[in-house]
């Protein structure tokens, strides 16, 4: 999907600004200035209706069809050899400004307490499909790990690549420890396949799918998210100047 694609269809701010997307608009300085701001108002409307928590469905309205969004398969050699053997030595990596870093394997995740919850994923490209999801919270995870008073982001780093610039994602600690942030190991009561972002797949939920990182091989607490690839905090922010808080 491209800039003008993006913009067309992106809905920002609480009163619901449809912006119709042109090339020349968004090229300019003062518009872009516009964005941003828009962007942080509909961060700071959203936290504050209902505490910020999406809506959950019940299982018969859950979609018959979950297409897969994104790279479908990462080209790595690790990756496919973790995939090979069914991620039986696959490990989480958890570093950067914690207290006690972690290597866990999905074992050590499932033994974390587990929330189940039924959410709609609603992609950039505009279709939607109800699904549920299962693992971890991220919050949980980040405790475990004494998360330190100066971190300030969360960065997850994949597995996959595009063009050569590794994928990542960010959030920050008000959406970490949000109750429906989960690292999800089950997608539809089963095992999560690889088209689905295997084995674990950031759910942040009331947010578009492309802050959903897949194939997730390491959390990284940081302090600041400017200084890291290309500074905009997510590989489609830094690649096509996608929104970086993408709140729906």
């Amino acid at each position: 999907m491209n800039r003008r694609e993006l913009l067309g269809g992106l809905s920002l701010g609480a009163g619901g600004l449809l912006l119709s997307g042109c090339d020349k608009l968004n090229s300019s300085p003062g518009f872009r200035n516009i964005l941003t701001s828009a962007e942080q108002l509909h961060l700071n409307s959203q936290r504050m209706v209902a505490g910020g928590l999406a809506r959950e469905f019940r299982p018969d309205q859950m979609s018959p069809i979950f297409r897969m969004n994104g790279n479908t398969r990462p080209g790595s050699v690790d990756y496919m050899a973790h995939a090979t053997s069914n991620f039986a030595n696959w490990r989480l990596v958890v570093d950067g400004l914690v207290a006690r870093p972690l290597n866990l394997s999905l074992h050590d995740l499932g033994a974390f307490p587990q929330r189940a919850q039924i959410t709609r994923h609603d992609c950039v490209e505009g279709w939607s499909a109800i699904g549920k999801w299962q693992g971890a919270m991220l919050g949980d995870v980040l405790k475990a790990a004494g998360l330190s008073t100066r971190a300030k982001y969360i960065v997850f780093h994949c597995a996959d690549d595009s063009n050569g610039k590794p994928y990542y994602e960010s959030i920050d600690l008000y959406d970490a420890f949000h109750p429906q942030t989960i690292l999800a190991l089950l997608m539809n009561d089963r095992r999560l396949v690889i088209g689905h972002g295997a084995p674990i797949r950031l759910r942040v939920e009331r947010h578009l799918g492309y802050k959903h990182a897949k194939f997730v091989m390491r959390i990284e607490a940081r302090d600041q998210i400017d200084n890291l690839y290309e500074g905009k905090g997510g590989y489609w922010e830094d690649a096509s100047d996608y929104a970086w808080y993408a709140g729906i």
